[in-house]
């Protein structure tokens, strides 16, 4: 038992010199388009405000192009879907994030990984595809007010169990991994704000701004998705997570070791129980 741990320790300690010289940065990458992928969508959506706030007019309000201040009698005839605008769209926002960020702890033991960071990216990918076809549709002011306060709701709820997961695949790997989230999340705010100066200085009208928003924050996406297809493909990964487990096992033969020694009786039944799990954890990785 004693000889089989410290084979287990020198298997790891194997696995993570071979992967400490691997120069790839394939997996860098992918986590940075992937942190990117989780930001920018909603950096987008709240950089299109004044898309929304114009939806929300009376239609001899309506503005066509970004460069107007909104003062006058514009700004003082607000309406009240208008004028309430950003005050529920922060309240729609940050109650589902904190709600589904706590929720994580939940859900990460009963649903697996692939299928909430796939269905969280695939959601949020219909969300915005729908955003982007009713820029070109016209709807009264108080639907198109509830449409996208439930497609707020929707984006930041998927946006958390999303994010959580992320963090929690990239626990699994190097601390050097969780880097290129945290990049990537950061260009996100500094890539919309730049989209955002670059429409206003054109002169671009705020629905084809709003658009142009829309579907690249649709493509960032389809990225995003395509990226973590590719994420288990790579040798890298396949070690990491082999180490992963393989320190998992360790910690596993540790502990019966020291259960046949204090108590031999119980011990067998003990055994088997933490074996078969490792077992399942270990075929479910392979899969």
């Amino acid at each position: 038992m004693v000889f089989f741990v410290k084979l287990q320790i020198t298997s790891v300690t194997l696995v993570s010199s071979t992967l400490s010289s691997n120069r790839n940065n394939g997996v860098w990458l992918i986590f940075f388009m992937l942190g990117l992928g989780t930001l920018l969508p909603w950096n987008f959506f709240m950089t299109a405000t004044m898309y929304f706030s114009s939806r929300l007019r009376d239609p001899s309000q309506m503005g066509t192009s970004l460069s107007g201040n909104g003062t006058g009698a514009e700004g003082n005839n607000r309406s009240l879907l208008e004028a309430k605008f950003n005050n529920v769209m922060t309240l729609c926002a940050m109650v589902p994030l904190l709600a589904f960020t706590c929720l994580n702890s939940v859900l990460h033991q009963r649903i697996p990984q692939k299928f909430r960071i796939m269905g969280s990216l695939a959601v949020i990918l219909v969300v915005f595809l729908l955003t982007a076809i009713l820029v070109k549709i016209e709807m009264a002011p108080l639907p198109f007010f509830t449409l996208t306060m439930i497609k707020i709701v929707i984006i930041n709820s998927f946006g958390a169990i999303l994010q959580g997961s992320l963090f929690g695949m990239a626990g699994q790997l190097p601390t050097k991994y969780t880097t290129p989230i945290m990049s990537g999340q950061g260009l996100a705010g500094t890539f919309a704000a730049f989209s955002m100066i670059c429409a206003i200085s054109s002169g671009s009208e705020i629905n084809d701004a709003a658009f142009g928003y829309f579907i690249t924050a649709c493509v960032v996406i389809l990225l995003a998705i395509i990226s973590y297809v590719v994420l288990p493909k790579l040798v890298i990964t396949q070690l990491w997570i082999l180490s992963y487990y393989i320190n998992l096992s360790e910690k596993v033969l540790r502990r019966v070791y020291s259960m046949i020694i204090s108590n031999a009786n119980n011990a067998f039944g003990q055994f088997t129980v933490i074996v078969t799990k490792l077992c399942n954890c270990t075929v479910f990785t392979v899969n």
